[in-house]
């Protein structure tokens, strides 16, 4: 029994205990905004900004404070006079509020808790025109106009430790106007607004120019690019109809196997029809010949229900095997029929398809050909350009060209002269000097050197200078010029050739291969 009394008494304990928290919790949540500060005093002091939290019912108070912007509009009551003694007002906008420092807000919720937004207004006010009436008396009346900046930054530098101690802190500031009852600002600005309307004459007659430049320019750049847009459009066309007649011939050809597999498909077709059709006649006149003979069963069992004679059954046994006797010869006609029309058929298909074949082969042909003739006429297009060079490039190197062409035959001249010697099978030498087939020998050097001479008096061209341009003197040194001729440019005779083996190839490379 006790035992459930105090069971029972733990019980009550737990249930007032939770609906403490529950009162608690309802009634003590608070959740502060970001503009907003909740102070909390009582058994704590806490600040709360744009978080949750929980006050205690009855032993803690919730006060608040807001942290928006305050506008001021700050101005001197009286003129004060400047560093260069001009008595001169101004006229300010400020942005203030309340710091959201944890330190400063203390201090802020000390001077300010459950006052208006006008109160905090007024005093900022006064501190703030006391210092801006501090910073005028410091500097002369044509900075401050000049740099207004500049003075705003030392107005609020200086009033920020007074805001500060306060609990405040200044966002913005301000300068709107300065004035003055003498007129000493306006005729500050007489001279400026000479120079300003003297520097805006200058600028605007140079923008005119800069204009006028910059038309022409454009203009020039406009006509450029108008003509290369032209010519851009005509070689776009030219080869949009290259293409144009490429795709024409390619789409006839196409066109053409495509009409062709369309006869043949169509004539596969007629001939299933064909086929079909017939087996449905034989078909049909197999369900005629079996309901006549249904028919004819039904009329012997009529004649025989009728007890007709023998004679007559006789008779009509024999009429029923003629009758078979003309309907088997008919099916074997009709199969035989059948047959030929099949084999005709056939022979007209594979008749069909031999002529198909040899169009094809016709076309082929005919394409090889076309391609043919256009190689062989580009091969010669290519070889006339290629001579017109080469004669180019003769003209243009004149005795270079020669002197190479000397010399590329100057083996085989050797050799021709050489050759009689070679014919020689037993030399005997009877006195003289010299040194036996060595003096021999010797000959076809000495016959070269009088060609070189005979050239050098028809043509004047040393071929000596031109074979010593291969020695160490001539590349080292590069001493030599033979008419024009230096080893560091290949002949014109060489280039011309190799021009005309590039464009023999290219024309090779670009031939169509027959299919």
């Amino acid at each position: 029994m006790l035992e459930a009394v105090m069971a029972y008494q733990s019980l009550i304990i737990v249930l007032v205990i939770a609906v403490l928290v529950i009162v608690i919790l309802t009634t003590g949540y608070i959740k502060a905004p970001p503009d907003t500060a909740y102070i909390i005093s009582g058994l704590r002091k806490k600040i709360i900004i744009g978080k949750a939290s929980i006050k205690i019912p009855f032993f803690e108070r919730m006060d608040r404070l807001s942290l928006k912007l305050i506008p001021i509009d700050v101005k001197t009551s009286t003129a004060v006079p400047t560093a260069d003694y001009i008595n001169i007002q101004v006229d300010a906008a400020v942005n203030i509020k309340i710091s959201s420092d944890n330190q400063r807000l203390s201090v802020a919720a000390e001077n300010f808790l459950n006052q208006d937004t006008d109160y905090i207004a007024r005093v900022a006010r006064e501190v703030l025109e006391g210092n801006m009436r501090e910073i005028v008396g410091r500097m002369k009346l044509e900075e401050m106009v000049s740099d207004r900046q500049k003075f705003a930054e030392l107005v609020k530098e200086n009033a920020m430790p007074d805001l500060a101690a306060m609990g405040l802190d200044i966002i913005s500031f301000n300068v709107q106007n300065f004035s003055d009852s003498n007129g000493v600002i306006d005729d500050l600005g007489i001279d400026n607004i000479s120079q300003i309307k003297k520097k805006a004459a200058i600028a605007k007659a140079e923008a005119d120019k800069e204009i006028a430049v910059a038309k022409a320019e454009a203009d020039r750049q406009a006509s450029d690019a108008r003509i290369n847009a032209e010519r851009e459009i005509a070689i776009k066309n030219n080869e949009l109809e290259i293409q144009k007649a490429e795709l024409k011939k390619d789409a006839d050809v196409k066109q053409a196997e495509a009409d062709a597999a369309y006869q043949i498909e169509q004539e596969t077709q007629r001939k299933t029809i064909e086929i079909t059709s017939a087996n449905a006649n034989i078909a049909k006149q197999e369900r005629e010949v079996l309901l006549k003979q249904k028919e004819a069963e039904v009329k012997e069992k009529a004649l025989d229900a009728q007890i007709r004679k023998q004679a007559e059954a006789e008779k009509y046994a024999q009429q029923q095997r003629s009758d078979a006797q003309l309907y088997a010869r008919q099916k074997e006609a009709e199969a035989r029929k059948f047959e030929i029309q099949q084999e005709a058929e056939a022979q007209k298909a594979k008749a069909d398809a031999e002529r198909y074949t040899k169009e094809r082969e016709a076309q082929g042909i005919q394409m090889v050909g076309e391609a043919e003739a256009e190689a062989a006429r580009a091969k010669g297009i290519a070889e006339a350009e290629a001579m017109e060079k080469k004669a180019l490039a003769y003209q243009k190197y004149n005795n270079a060209a020669m002197a190479e062409m000397l010399i590329q035959i100057l083996p085989e001249v050797a050799g021709k002269i050489a050759e009689p010697l070679s014919q020689i099978d037993k030399i005997t030498i009877i006195g003289g000097e010299g040194s036996g087939l060595d003096g021999v020998s010797q000959n076809v050097p000495a016959v070269m050197a009088k060609l070189f001479e005979s050239m050098k008096e028809t043509t004047g061209i040393d071929l000596k200078e031109i074979v010593r341009a291969g020695s160490y003197d001539a590349k080292v040194n590069r001493n030599l010029n033979v008419s024009g001729l230096t080893l560091t440019q290949p002949s014109a005779a060489a280039e011309a050739e190799q021009e005309t083996t590039d464009a023999q190839k290219s024309q090779a490379e670009d031939e169509p291969v027959a299919d």
